[in-house]
């Protein structure tokens, strides 16, 4: 085997949501260092928010991340009720459960059409394929236009939606607009088959033994349930903070975080892993062929988990809508003005968590762990692992920086990172 030492710099990783660099150092055929890099701006929104109203401050950390507003918003939201003593209607929670649903349609989507199908097909940009493979950027379209549809008709925004406030909704859904809707969305499953075909054809395979978290459900809706691990380890919501721990990275823009002392991985794929028997029936008919490849520790596994989650989305979305008379309701008012509260949800990218302590009112202290923030650690182990397989193949030695660089970028895309979210929470201690 030849001698592996290598210097290898990725700056502005590309099709990814946001900007991080990359740097690995290679000696003897091993990774020294894999420093991934997230370089956008601190925000301090948990200190922009400290001392505001608490029923204004899920609007404003919803501001956090445009691709997954809704998922701060929801969980924001979840936090200052569960601190503030607000029981939700069931109108709401299957209003909620709408708003999530609409979020991974149109958030997958963008993932894996336009920043994970490039890869695959060996172009930069989907727009590439508008000769030969045109047909697959429409339903792009159609698939993402379903997902904002869905969400205008509840929340009224695709992006920062102005009618889930705490205690409710204040606009009420107008049922003459649901069945066009629920048309749309039952007119998009073929595209979303095609999609999961092509992720399951795709042989890309990087194995390790890996810890996943999410929150398992029921219903498969993320929202509400236990914290569970592949290890077998469950918590409560409330109880996250004893599991999680805070990692300093002096090289990034965002901290990582550790589960019960060790890195994890957040996301579709853990969903899948965990959750699988929860999918709609409908939904597990459709993807019986690519559920068998679950559970899995295959990394790039990730976008077909992904695929699947969208056609669960639709076909519970669907069911709801067909099955309920939405009617007003008014907004539900806080029991008290002091209390703490943990809110946890699941965004595209993973488990979303925040902590809201709320005095006379006014937000006093908050916090959140974003998914992408945890999925720091277990990225830089994943490219470790990476380095040390080309490292010891037969490659030639003149091609493994390329090959490096290369499948490195495939990796951090298939965790659909978003390093805006990552960057948000950065605390400075000034010395």
């Amino acid at each position: 085997m030849h001698k592996c030492d290598l210097d290898i710099s990725i700056n502005k990783l590309s099709k990814i949501e946001g900007h991080a660099d990359l740097d690995i150092k290679i000696r003897n055929g091993k990774a020294r260092e894999v420093n991934l890099r997230v370089e956008e701006n601190r925000r301090f929104y948990m200190q922009a928010v400290e001392g505001k109203p608490a029923l204004a401050a899920p609007q404003m950390v919803s501001r956090i991340c445009g691709t997954c507003s809704v998922a701060h918003l929801t969980c924001a939201i979840e936090a200052v009720e569960k601190a503030l003593g607000v029981k939700s209607s069931e109108q709401t929670i299957i209003m909620r459960k709408l708003m999530m649903y609409s979020l991974m349609i149109r958030d997958h989507a963008l993932h894996l059409y336009f920043f994970a199908l490039p890869d695959i097909f060996g172009i930069d940009s989907i727009l590439d394929l508008a000769n030969n493979k045109k047909e697959l950027i429409h339903e792009a379209l159609h698939i993402k236009e379903a997902g904002n549809n869905l969400s205008n008709l509840i929340g009224g925004r695709a992006v920062h939606a102005p009618f889930e406030v705490v205690g409710g909704f204040v606009n009420m859904v107008d049922n003459k607009k649901v069945k066009p809707i629920v048309k749309e969305l039952k007119s998009i499953r073929k595209y979303v088959l095609n999609l999961a075909e092509i992720f399951y054809q795709c042989q890309w395979e990087l194995k390790r033994d890996t810890n996943f978290v999410a929150l398992t459900t029921d219903d498969f809706s993320f929202l509400e349930g236990k914290i569970c691990d592949s290890r077998g380890t469950c918590t409560m919501e409330k109880n996250y903070g004893k599991r999680l721990t805070k990692v300093v990275m002096p090289y990034s823009q965002a901290k990582g975080f550790e589960f019960e002392g060790s890195e994890y991985m957040v996301g579709s794929l853990s969903r899948l892993n965990l959750n699988q028997g929860s999918l709609r029936e409908k939904t597990k008919k459709s993807m019986k062929k690519y559920l068998k490849l679950f559970p899995s520790d295959n990394i790039y596994l990730n976008n077909l988990a992904q695929a699947i989650e969208i056609m669960h989305s639709i076909d519970h979305s669907i069911e709801l809508l067909e099955n309920t008379e939405f009617k007003k309701e008014e907004i539900i008012k806080p029991k008290k003005q002091n209390g703490k509260g943990v809110g946890v949800v699941e965004a595209p990218r993973g488990t979303l968590y925040y902590s809201m302590e709320i005095k006379n009112g006014k937000i006093k202290k908050a916090g959140i762990a974003t998914p992408t923030a945890q999925n720091l650690l277990n990225m830089r182990e994943d490219l470790r692992e990476l380095v040390s397989g080309v490292c010891q193949s037969a490659n030639p030695k003149n091609q493994w920086e390329k090959i490096i660089k290369k499948q490195a970028e495939r990796i951090i895309r298939a965790y659909d990172p978003c390093m805006s979210c990552a960057s948000h929470f950065l605390k400075v201690n000034w010395k």
